[in-house]
C-alpha cells in the first residue's frame, strides 16, 4: 500500500509544481494526481483543475487553458486534454478532446472516443468509440456509443443532436457491429457541408449510414439507411407486435456487413487525413504528443470496429466469411498505409501548407479557407481512397 505521508508528501510536491507553471488550483488538498501521472505532460498556463479532480494514467495529457472540474468532481485517465478545453464533471478514459471542446456535468466518456474542435456535448451524455467533428454538438440525456459525426461549416451552423437521445448500438443477436456513419469523411472533414440534425427523444438502430442534410423530427427512430440529402425524415415508434420469438431469424446480415465496411473505409481515411494534413498543423497549439495521441487513438477505434465485425461474423455462423477473415484483416490493414492517389494528396497538402502560412492560420481556419474547388479537390483524393478500400474489402466478403 505504501507510507500514507510519503504520498502526501508527493502529491504535495506534484501540485505545488503545476502551482508554480501557473496551474490554478483553488483546493490543492482535494486535488488527487496518480503516481503513474507525468507531471512535465500538464500544462501550467490557464489550466485550472476544481475541487474533486483526479487525475490518473501515464498517457494523461494536459494542455494550457484546459478546465477541469467546474461543475462537479472530475476523472480523467489516460485521456489527451487540447488547450482551452473544458470538462466541468464526470468520468473520461482512453479519450481525445481537441481545442475548444467542451464536455458537461454527468459525462462519461470512453475509449476510442474523439471530440474534435469545439465539439461539444452537455450533461450527462455517455460516449464510447464516438467521433465528432468539429462544432458537432450534443444536448443533454443521450446515449451515442460507436458512431460518427460529421456535418456543418462552423459554431454558428453545425450538427446537432437533440436530447434524451439513443443510438442502439447492441443487437438481439448481442453483437456490436453496429456502427452508423452519420455524414461521412471525405466531405465532412471539408467542413463546407450542410449539418445533419437528429430530434430529441428519438434513435438508431445501427449500423445505420445518414447524408448530410437531412432533418430527424423528434421522436423518430431510424432503422433504416438514408443516403439521399435534404431529406425530412418523420415518425413514430415501431408498430405493436406480440408473436412467438421461438425460430425468430434476424434479418439484415449483408447490410450489416455492407455498413460495417463502408464505415472500415472511412475510418481509413481519416486516419490518412490525420496522419497527412493534421500532420501539418503540428505546433505549438497542436504539439506532437497532442497528434500522436489523437492517431493512436483512432488506431484503437480501427482495432474495435475489426474486433466486433470478426464477432458478428462468429455470431451468424458465417463459417466462409470466418475462413476469409485472416485475408480480409490483413487487406484493411494494407490499406491503412495507402495514401491513395499520390498526385491528388501532394497537390490537396501543398495548398494547404500555402494558405496555412498565411498569417500562420491554423486548422480550422485554413480548412474555411478553402475554396470550393480546393476543397473538392481533397474530397476526391479521400474518397477514392474510401472507394478502393471498400471495394477491396466486399472483394472478400461478397
Amino acid at each position: 500500500m505504501g507510507d500514507p505521508d510519503v504520498k502526501r508528501r508527493s502529491l504535495e510536491e506534484a501540485t505545488h509544481r503545476l502551482r508554480e507553471k501557473g496551474a490554478a488550483i483553488p483546493l490543492p488538498d482535494t486535488i488527487l494526481l496518480e503516481g503513474d501521472v507525468r507531471i512535465e505532460r500538464i500544462a501550467g498556463e490557464g489550466v485550472v483543475l476544481h475541487p474533486g479532480c483526479r487525475i490518473r494514467g501515464e498517457r494523461t495529457l494536459i494542455l494550457e487553458g484546459a478546465k477541469l472540474g467546474a461543475e462537479g468532481p472530475v476523472t480523467v485517465e489516460n485521456c489527451y486534454v487540447g488547450p482551452g478545453v473544458e470538462l466541468k464533471g464526470g468520468y473520461f478514459r482512453d479519450a481525445v478532446f481537441l481545442e475548444g471542446a467542451s464536455c458537461g456535468l454527468g459525462s462519461h466518456v470512453r475509449e476510442g472516443t474523439i471530440l474534435e474542435e469545439r465539439a461539444s456535448i452537455a450533461h450527462t451524455v455517455g460516449l464510447k468509440q464516438t467521433i465528432l467533428f468539429p462544432f458537432v454538438t450534443l444536448g443533454s440525456l443521450i446515449n451515442f456509443c460507436d458512431c460518427l459525426m460529421a456535418g456543418g461549416t462552423g459554431p454558428e451552423n453545425h450538427s446537432e443532436v437533440g436530447s434524451s437521445y439513443i443510438h442502439f448500438n447492441f443487437t438481439p443477436r448481442q453483437d456490436k457491429a453496429t456502427p452508423s456513419l452519420i455524414g461521412d469523411v471525405p466531405r465532412g472533414v471539408m467542413l463546407k457541408q450542410k449539418p445533419i440534425f437528429l430530434g430529441g427523444q428519438g434513435g438508431i438502430v445501427g449500423p445505420l449510414r445518414l447524408n448530410f442534410g437531412i432533418t430527424v423530427a423528434a421522436g423518430t427512430i431510424l432503422r433504416k439507411d438514408e443516403l439521399r440529402s435534404d431529406r425530412m425524415i418523420f415518425g413514430g415508434s415501431a408498430r405493436e407486435g406480440n408473436v412467438s420469438a421461438r425460430g425468430l431469424r434476424l434479418g439484415g446480415t449483408a447490410r450489416t456487413i455492407e455498413n460495417n465496411v463502408v464505415y472500415l473505409a472511412n475510418l481509413a481515411a481519416l486516419r490518412r487525413w490525420y496522419v497527412d494534413v493534421r500532420g501539418l498543423f503540428v505546433g505549438e497549439r497542436f504539439p506532437a504528443e497532442l497528434h500522436m495521441g489523437l492517431v493512436q487513438t483512432l488506431d484503437r477505434a480501427i482495432a474495435e470496429r475489426l474486433k466486433r465485425l470478426n464477432q458478428f461474423f462468429e455470431i451468424v455462423e458465417k463459417r466462409d466469411l470466418l475462413e476469409r477473415w485472416p485475408e480480409f484483416a490483413d487487406t484493411y490493414r494494407k490499406r491503412l498505409e495507402q495514401p491513395g492517389d499520390a498526385a491528388k494528396r501532394d497537390s490537396f497538402l501543398e495548398t494547404l501548407a500555402a494558405k496555412s502560412r498565411e498569417k500562420g492560420k491554423g486548422y480550422l481556419l485554413t480548412i474555411a479557407s478553402l475554396a470550393e474547388e480546393e476543397a473538392a479537390a481533397g474530397t476526391a483524393w479521400l474518397q477514392g481512397l474510401v472507394d478502393e478500400t471498400t471495394d477491396a474489402l466486399k472483394r472478400i466478403v461478397s
